[in-house]
């Protein structure tokens, strides 16, 4: 049986690392580089690194902090592939394939999609086919409307008129090898997953579901694979504030009975 995965995620802005709350609120949390080796040390099993910038803007002018200034997302991520031993998929303003192609030359092993998706689910199947199935993960925002799930696009702030459900199953008929389902309504607030839009969902599709939005206790990561079918659980602001974080997390997964790998 394949091990189930914990997957922090990190989200950079304008060349910082930040912390999302709700989509619209971000707290700096230091330079693109530093959280990547602690967790890659703590032993996490993938990464997933998400550009929100909405400039080009990346230099952070700190040369006090023995960080090399940098002018573009790829000389980021080439530095963050440097440091780390574990997989990362890389995902923000994505428009083509040769994007996908200069991600994967830096360093990342897998490309998370996102307004492309939106826009043009033809282009899923176009990258699946030249870079393979498993490299492609698409990302989907859920935001409750009427108790209905309409997927968010974060490059208009805005909900879409796409049904999560369906397009859910779009986007595995499409070519994507894994989605990365995120609550908007829950992002940053620590209430724990959404795991009524979890569960139908990781029933909906036949490829691999990587939960995200609202972690603030290990416990939550349990809920999310004792009550659903997901296969991974990911988040972000948990693993910031706790030293040995992913090590810790794995420890208490395995003691209640999670099938995850052993912390090293």
């Amino acid at each position: 049986m394949e091990k189930n995965r914990l997957i922090p995620g990190l989200l950079l802005k304008n060349g910082w690392l930040v912390q999302s709350k709700g989509f619209n609120r971000y707290q700096n949390l230091g330079n693109p580089t530093t959280a990547v080796k602690r967790i890659s040390e703590w032993g996490s099993d993938e990464l997933i690194y998400l550009d929100i910038s909405k400039g080009n803007e990346y230099d952070i002018r700190r040369n006090d902090q023995n960080y090399p200034n940098r002018q573009s997302f790829l000389e980021i991520i080439e530095d963050v592939s440097k440091v780390t031993f574990m997989p990362i998929a890389v995902g923000g303003k994505i428009k083509s394939l040769e994007d996908i192609e200069k991600r994967l030359k830096v360093g990342a092993d897998k490309i998370t999609l996102n307004t492309i998706a939106i826009n043009d689910p033809d282009f899923i199947s176009i990258a699946a086919k030249e870079f393979g199935s498993q490299c492609i993960v698409i990302s989907i925002d859920a935001k409750i409307n009427d108790d209905n799930y309409f997927v968010y696009n974060h490059k208009t702030s805005s909900s879409t008129n796409l049904n999560v459900l369906e397009f859910s199953e779009l986007v595995e008929n499409m070519g994507a090898g894994e989605i990365l389902l995120n609550s908007v309504d829950r992002d940053g607030l620590g209430g724990g997953y959404d795991l009524g839009i979890i569960k139908k969902v990781s029933k909906k599709v036949n490829i691999p579901v990587i939960s995200c939005g609202g972690v603030s206790e290990w416990s939550h990561f349990q809920e999310a694979f004792e009550q659903t079918k997901t296969d991974a659980v990911a988040a972000a602001n948990i693993f910031h504030y706790r030293d040995q974080s992913v090590y810790l997390a794995k420890k208490y997964l395995m003691e209640q009975g999670s099938n995850v790998r052993k912390p090293d």
